[in-house]
C-alpha cells in the first residue's frame, strides 16, 4: 500500500474518474452511476468533498452536505476496493471532520455491507433515523 498518499478538497473531478470509483468500490451498486447527470449534479452540489489520490489515480471520496457549523450529511464514502482496509476511509472521515466547524455533527445511512465498519472507526448508531422515498405519499 502506498503511504504517499494525497488528500484533497474540492469537486472539481472528472466525473467518470468518480463513477469508476463507485464501481471500484461497490458503491455503484446503490448509486445511480448510469445516469451521468445525475451523478454530475451529485458532485457538482456537494459541499464538501474529500478525495484520496495515489498519484493520479483517485482511491478515496468522501461526498458530503453540510452547514458547517451544526451537522453533516456524509452521503458517500467509498473507497477503491484495492485500498479498502489500510486507513483510507477512516483517514477521509478526518479529513471531512477537520473542514467542518468545531461544533458539527456528522450524520450517515451506512450501506448494508458497511454497517459493522462505522462503529468500528467511532460512530455512535442511532435509531431514529427516516426515508422519504420519491415515490413515496405523505400520509
Amino acid at each position: 500500500m502506498p503511504r504517499d498518499l494525497q488528500y484533497r478538497l474540492g469537486n472539481d473531478l472528472e466525473l467518470d474518474q468518480v463513477i469508476e470509483l463507485y464501481h471500484q468500490s461497490t458503491l455503484g451498486e446503490r448509486r445511480p452511476v448510469e445516469d451521468r447527470a445525475c451523478m454530475a449534479e451529485m458532485l457538482e452540489r456537494a459541499n464538501l468533498v474529500v478525495t484520496a489520490w495515489d498519484r493520479n489515480r483517485l482511491v478515496g471520496i468522501s461526498r458530503s452536505l453540510t452547514d458547517f457549523c451544526y451537522v453533516a450529511y456524509l452521503a458517500d464514502l467509498a473507497v477503491h476496493h484495492d485500498y479498502q482496509r489500510s486507513g483510507i476511509g477512516k483517514a477521509l472521515v478526518e479529513h471531512t471532520r477537520a473542514a467542518l466547524g468545531p461544533k458539527a455533527l456528522i450524520v450517515l445511512l451506512a450501506a448494508p455491507a458497511a454497517v459493522d465498519y462505522y462503529p468500528h472507526i467511532g460512530f455512535q448508531h442511532h435509531p431514529q433515523a427516516w426515508i422519504l422515498h420519491p415515490t413515496d405519499r405523505l400520509g
